[in-house]
């Protein structure tokens, strides 16, 4: 089901105009915020076991939303499967090398589970991103590229993130993601963690990381050591999930369970009942009441929304 951009969850961002180059070289702008034009808010949501397997079936009843920790009552609930733009952000640094094998057949288990009606591209990234692959139908163009892909330099994950947000704005699909796939180590971006964290707050855009980390094998660099951090905050910021992988074999099998939990969302909507318009971003927690025959289910949802100003 397509949703209408006026009641997307976030809107659109507003104002940011991103340097076309390869790489970024001057500060970002500080970013305009997110507002919602109407009284309505849509909280897309995902639920899944302990086996990462995503949970259908459920009603609105099983629901409690709070928004600053003041219940809403759910005015509106139904599933979403509508179609995607995917953006897919490689990471073709040196210290991929061994990685890279997997991480292609992660990106082929990731496009079996698409949709006909899914827009992609392809961002990769060592020590600067550029945008491989515009936007496509075409999975296959994404696939191809990647076997000509080769491992060498430095990681600029931050700046590959920035060039993807930007990218991701010429799509016609309204639902928006990214599925980044790293071992997560930024040696190389100018954009900083707070700037990028700012950007993915305001925008729609739910991202997915799949974090590839070496344990035990060798000395760990400060950047590699702080990449699952990095890549977990902005999931969570944007509603998306983070996937530590510690064997590159599981990539493919995440990759697949990523693009069903895609085509698997529940989405709330709410009315604030102050509906008070100070500008503010609020923070946004849902809580399940599973039914009494249901496994153990976890949800996941973007951090909140900005309001409205007058």
């Amino acid at each position: 089901m397509r949703l209408p951009r006026l009641l997307a969850l976030l809107g659109c961002l507003c104002a940011v105009n991103p340097a076309r180059a390869q790489a970024p070289h001057k500060p970002v702008p500080a970013p305009a915020n997110i507002r919602i034009d109407a009284n309505v808010v849509l909280v897309p949501v995902t639920v899944c076991d302990r086996f990462n397997r995503a949970m259908t079936g459920l009603s609105k009843e099983h629901f409690r939303l709070f928004d600053d920790k003041v219940e809403q009552p759910v005015s509106g609930f139904w599933a979403d499967d509508a179609p995607l733009a995917i953006g897919l952000v490689f990471d073709t640094s040196a210290s991929m090398d061994n990685k890279l094998k997997n991480s292609r057949l992660a990106a082929d288990a990731f496009f079996e589970t698409a949709n006909p009606a899914d827009e992609f591209f392809l961002v990769e990234f060592n020590d600067r991103p550029s945008v491989s692959v515009a936007l496509t139908t075409e999975a296959r163009e994404i696939q191809n590229r990647l076997t000509f892909t080769a491992a060498r330099g430095r990681t600029a994950l931050l700046d590959a993130i920035y060039l993807a947000l930007d990218e991701i704005k010429k799509a016609q699909n309204s639902r928006k993601a990214l599925l980044v796939i790293s071992d997560g180590g930024d040696n190389a971006s100018r954009y900083r963690t707070g700037e990028i964290r700012n950007l993915v707050r305001e925008s729609e855009v739910q991202i997915y990381g799949m974090g590839i980390y070496e344990t035990g094998s060798r000395a760990m660099m400060p950047e590699e050591i702080n990449g699952p951090t990095l890549l977990a905050e902005l999931a969570e910021i944007s509603g998306g999930r983070h996937f530590a992988v510690d064997n590159p074999r599981k990539l493919p099998e995440i990759a697949a369970k990523i693009g069903i939990e895609l085509r698997n969302r529940y989405v709330l909507a709410f009315s604030p009942r102050l509906a008070q318009r100070d500008g503010r971003y609020h923070h946004l927690q849902v809580k399940l009441v599973p039914p009494p025959d249901a496994p153990q289910l976890h949800a996941f949802w973007r951090a909140g929304y900005y309001a409205p100003a007058e």
